[in-house]
Formats: C-alpha cells, sequence, structure tokens
C-alpha cells in the first residue's frame, strides 16, 4: 500500500532531524517540498538523492491531482516544509484531506516544530494553550487581536521580524503594559535567544536591539497573568 509521509525537518540545527525521518527521505519514491531550494541544502548535506518537486501555497491546488493519483498508483511521497512540521502554518492540509478521501495510508512522524520549544521555555503555564499560527496582515488584525488578549489559556502564535514590535504595541493598547509575555526568536540556530517580561520591558529590549529572525510570542492567559511572578526581571538567554 502506498504511503504519504509527513516528515518534520529542523527549524534551525540540523541534528535535530529524527534517524527515522533520514530512512524514510531515502526510502520514498519522491519528495514533495515547500521550497526545493531550501530543501536541496537539507538533502545533500544528508547525501539524500531523490526526486523533488515543488509543493506550496501557490501550485498546491493546482499539483494536487497529479500527485494523488501518483500515491494511487503505488508510489510513496515524504511532505517536507522550509523548517518544522509540515501544515503547521505551512501547506500540508489539502493533501492530507485528499489522502484521507482516497483511502491512501498517511504516516506523520514527531519532529521538529517551534511552537512547542517556545512554550516549555516560556515559563508560563503550559498544561492548556492555544496555537494561533500567524496573525491577519490587515483584514481581521484587530478583531484576532482582541480575541488574544480575551483569551484565558496561553497564546501562541508566530511572527516577522518586520511586524513584531507593531503587534506586541497593538497588544499592549489592548490588554495593559504589565500583561507577560516570553519571546523566542532563531529557535535552534546559532543566535537564538529568549526574552521574557512584561510587554512594555519586552518591546523595550526589541527597540533597543533591532528584531532580526523568526519569532515565536508566547503571550500569558487573562486570567493568568496573576499567577506569573510579575516581580522577575526581564530575562535574556542567549
Amino acid at each position: 500500500m502506498s504511503r504519504l509521509y509527513i516528515v518534520p525537518t529542523p527549524v534551525g540545527n540540523l541534528e535535530d532531524i529524527t534517524l527515522r525521518a533520514l530512512r524514510v527521505l531515502k526510502e520514498v519514491d519522491f519528495i514533495l517540498a515547500e521550497d526545493t531550494r531550501t530543501s536541496s541544502v537539507l538533502l545533500k548535506h544528508f547525501e539524500i538523492s531523490k526526486p523533488m518537486f515543488a509543493y506550496h501555497k501557490f501550485n498546491e491546488h493546482k499539483s494536487l491531482e497529479k500527485i494523488i493519483q501518483r500515491l494511487k498508483n503505488g508510489e510513496n511521497a515524504a511532505l517536507i516544509s522550509d523548517a518544522g512540521t509540515p501544515s503547521i502554518s505551512d501547506p500540508g492540509f489539502l493533501i492530507v484531506r485528499a489522502c484521507i478521501t482516497e483511502d491512501i495510508q498517511i504516516d506523520c512522524l514527531p519532529g521538529a516544530t517551534a511552537l512547542i520549544p517556545a512554550l516549555v521555555n516560556s515559563g508560563l503555564p503550559s498544561d492548556t494553550f492555544v496555537f494561533e499560527g500567524f496573525l491577519p496582515i490587515k483584514k481581521g488584525r484587530q478583531t484576532k487581536i482582541r480575541e488574544i488578549v480575551e483569551e484565558k489559556r496561553t497564546i501562541i502564535f508566530y511572527e516577522s521580524p518586520y511586524r513584531i514590535i507593531k503587534t506586541l504595541t497593538q497588544i499592549r493598547e489592548i490588554s495593559g503594559e504589565d500583561r507577560r509575555v516570553s519571546i523566542s526568536r532563531e529557535i535552534s540556530k546559532q543566535f537564538e535567544e529568549t526574552v521574557r517580561g512584561s510587554l512594555s520591558e519586552v518591546i523595550h529590549y526589541f527597540e533597543q536591539k533591532g528584531t532580526k529572525g523568526e519569532f515565536v510570542i508566547v503571550l500569558s492567559g487573562k486570567e493568568n497573568k496573576k499567577g506569573v511572578d510579575s516581580a522577575n526581571p526581564l530575562e535574556s538567554i542567549i
């Protein structure tokens, strides 16, 4: 029976890939990659030579039928994104749904993702949380931010270096300056850093230092902020 393997790839350090992921990538008939140029670096590093095809948000609808047909013909494929687990703020949902419809076996390998390390490293409650992915850039942005501010669970979302200060400032305008937040950037890379503190403290930190890299924001829930020691000074771990 043919299979589609969902294979997480490192978000930073290439050593974060699993032995099983390497074996699968070597054994499948072809690999679907979000960006073939980015993925070719990974495959070359581990001496993996397999046919690779682009599968991203701009072509996933158009290419889906051909991929499903190849799987139905008995081939095995692996889906990878530029970094992390496919379908988590990356393409993947459509092909998984199509495979389920066509009764094609799906194996999702456990592995790298940015949101879990950021949550665990935040020191904020992790027994229950909500992941929001990327916030809307324009339409619906203010509505989503107001929803987030009212959320009682710990909230995790991604943000670009170009909007990180703007996003934190918009949250502060609604929730107040003392809301606790943890910002992780460049997870598993050379310049990995986590900054923890109040919204005002963290905004000030990045205004002074600048913003580079990919960011994960972990925001305390509305009712949880009293449970965090607000006397803790701003911490920066590099």
